[in-house]
C-alpha cells in the first residue's frame, strides 16, 4: 500500500490513541507497572502520543498530520476549504478505534485483575470529574479553542524564518506535543480533555464490542459531548483566527 494522506491519518491516529489510551491504562488498572503513578504521568504521556502520531502520520503519506476531526474542521473553517473533511474523518475514526482495540490487547489479562468498570472505560473514553452537560460542555469547548488556536499559530511560526524569531518547521510536532501536554495539566482535570472526537468515539465504540470481562456501561449518554463540544470549538476556533489574525 502506497503512502497516502488517508493512510497516514489512520495509521498517525491509531498510534496516537495506542499510546495516549496505553498510558491511562497503565495507570488505573490493576497490577501493572505504572499503577496509580497519577495524572502527571498520563498527560505527559498524551503530549508523547500526540508527537509521535504526528511523525507516524507524516511517514504514512500524511503531511498535515490532523489526526482530530477538530483539527481538520478548524482547518477547514480557517481556509474556507473543506474537501479533506470526506476523507481525513473516517480515516481518524478507524484509525481510533484500532488503536484502541491495540490497548486492548496491550494489557489483556489486566483487564480481568482491574474491579472498577469505571477505571476499564477510562482506558478507552473520557468522562467527567463532575457530571453536569453544560459545565462538561464549556470545558471541552474552551479547550479545543485552545488546541486550534496553538496548532495553528505553531505551524505559523514554522513558515517564519527561524533568524528573524521564527521555528524551524521540523520542530512543530513537539511543540504540538507540549501544546496538549500543557492543556492536559491545565485544562484537563475537569472532563479528561478529549477535544478530539475520534480519540473519544472510536475506543468508547471498541469498549461497547470487546470482550472486556466485567467493563459495566459505555456511558453513552455523556458521548455526545467530547464529540460535539471539539467541532464546535474548532469553528469558533477558526472563525476566530480568520477574524482576528489570518
Amino acid at each position: 500500500m502506497q503512502p497516502s494522506p488517508f493512510l497516514g491519518e489512520l495509521v498517525g491516529t491509531m498510534v496516537l490513541i495506542l499510546l495516549g489510551n496505553g498510558v491511562v491504562s497503565n495507570v488505573v488498572l490493576k497490577s501493572t507497572k505504572g499503577e496509580s503513578s497519577g495524572w502527571i504521568v498520563i498527560t505527559a504521556g498524551w503530549g508523547f502520543a500526540v508527537m509521535i502520531g504526528i511523525f507516524t502520520a507524516n511517514a504514512f503519506g500524511s503531511a498535515a498530520a490532523h489526526l482530530n476531526p477538530a483539527v481538520t474542521v478548524g482547518f477547514a473553517v480557517l481556509r474556507q476549504d473543506y474537501s479533506l473533511l470526506a476523507s481525513y474523518i473516517p480515516a481518524q475514526l478507524i484509525g481510533a478505534f484500532l488503536g484502541a482495540v491495540l490497548v486492548w490487547l496491550q494489557y489483556l489479562p489486566h483487564w480481568k485483575v482491574t474491579d472498577d468498570a469505571g477505571a476499564k472505560l477510562a482506558c478507552f473514553a473520557t468522562g467527567p470529574a463532575i457530571r453536569s452537560s453544560g459545565s462538561n460542555f464549556l470545558s471541552e469547548f474552551i479547550a479545543t479553542i485552545l488546541l486550534i488556536v496553538g496548532v495553528v499559530v505553531i505551524g505559523y511560526a514554522g513558515t517564519s524564518d527561524p533568524e528573524k524569531g521564527g521555528i524551524p518547521s521540523g520542530v512543530t510536532p513537539y511543540l504540538v506535543g507540549m501544546l496538549v501536554w500543557s492543556i492536559g495539566l491545565s485544562l484537563g482535570g475537569t472532563t479528561g480533555y478529549a477535544i478530539n472526537p475520534v480519540r473519544d468515539l472510536g475506543p468508547r465504540i471498541a469498549h461497547a464490542i470487546l470482550p472486556i470481562p466485567n467493563k459495566g456501561s459505555s456511558d453513552w449518554t455523556y458521548s455526545w459531548i467530547p464529540v460535539m463540544a471539539p467541532i464546535l470549538g474548532a469553528i469558533i476556533g477558526g472563525l476566530v483566527l480568520r477574524f482576528f489574525y489570518f
